[in-house]
């Protein structure tokens, strides 16, 4: 595809190109430096999210192994000794919140039972 000049851009290519530089900016802003500096090439803001989409999922081999170690955590969290109840109930729903973004669903009563086995005996 032959891209155009900017002389040549029509009302709607400029509209474009302005969208594409919002979104861009609103990228931008919202990462941290080390992201950053690893999409700074990108010349588009779908290249750009892409590119993220790349860094933060992975492949999937990357997902399936992040779904393997977290199924784990689940299976084996026990409260420690010491913990408080509401840090025990934040460390286990980030995990349950964790497992589902990766696909893997727990129903109440398997969660109910996790939670009562993982409980300190105090």
């Amino acid at each position: 595809m032959i891209e155009k000049s900017r002389s040549e851009w029509t009302n709607e290519d400029k509209n474009k190109a302005n969208l594409d530089n919002v979104a861009k900016y609103i990228m931008y802003k919202t990462l941290e430096k080390t992201t950053f500096s690893k999409i700074k090439i990108c010349n588009t803001a779908k290249e750009i999210w892409e590119k993220l989409i790349q860094l933060c999922e992975g492949n999937e081999q990357t997902k399936e192994n992040k779904l393997l170690v977290a199924v784990q955590k689940f299976e084996s969290i026990k409260m420690k000794t010491g913990e408080s109840m509401s840090d025990f109930e934040e460390i286990f729903s980030n995990l349950v919140n964790e497992l589902n973004a990766l696909g893997k669903e727990y129903n109440n009563r398997e969660i109910s039972l996790k939670v009562m086995r993982a409980l300190a005996k105090e």
